[in-house]
């Protein structure tokens, strides 16, 4: 199995305010734009450990506007060109659809019953009119079966967690727990993952 080395999109002010994203196009902002430099430096450090040259890895990003701007500062935190990457649909985000925009509490306030179904049942109960980690995970399993040599991949907290379980790492209820941290290097590889920040 190759080495995937994830990084999560920066911060934008829908994160900022703890607002549901899913597929909308949310742009980063200056302190998401900081943390992807960041996380590209963080990356340089890593490959130089791991005796890897940054030029010949596979790059590849969630085709929404946060996870290629944030490949964009990675590739030229480590002295590449901005555009030298692919995206696959299959790193985007789940859909939150009704929810889209909404905070905690609104979601629970526009459909009590449908968030605690939810809330007691993240990975496979949908958000209202969107779809569960289960719907999603076939496409994030698809793409790790694709990958045929060491890559780096921006996406999201959703494709983290999944890659989590795609990677064998986590089930599905340990990857929904904790945070997916911006800014920092999720290394998977042989059956494991580390987290540089």
């Amino acid at each position: 199995m190759p080495t995937i080395y994830f990084i999560r999109h920066g911060e934008t002010d829908w994160n900022a305010t703890g607002r549901y994203q899913g597929t909308q196009d949310i742009p980063l902002n200056d302190k998401g734009r900081g943390q992807a430099s960041a996380a590209g430096r963080l990356l340089g450090d890593v490959l130089t450990r791991d005796k890897c040259d940054a030029a010949a890895l596979s790059y590849v990003a969630s085709p929404l506007g946060r996870a290629r701007v944030t490949m964009e500062l990675v590739r030229g935190a480590l002295g590449l060109p901005a555009h030298g990457y692919a995206t696959d649909e299959r790193l985007r985000e789940i859909t939150y659809g009704a929810w889209e925009g909404f905070t905690v509490e609104q979601m629970q306030a526009s459909d009590a019953q449908v968030y605690a179904a939810r809330h007691a049942d993240r990975w496979t109960v949908a958000p209202l009119r969107g779809e569960s980690y289960a719907d999603r995970f076939p496409f994030i399993a698809d793409w790790v079966q694709s990958v045929t040599a060491d890559t780096v991949a921006v996406g999201h907290v959703g494709t983290c967690r999944m890659l989590m379980v795609a990677c064998g790492v986590k089930s599905p209820t340990e990857a929904l727990e904790g945070l997916i941290l911006q800014g920092s290097v999720y290394v998977f590889r042989d059956g494991g993952m580390e987290i540089v920040s």
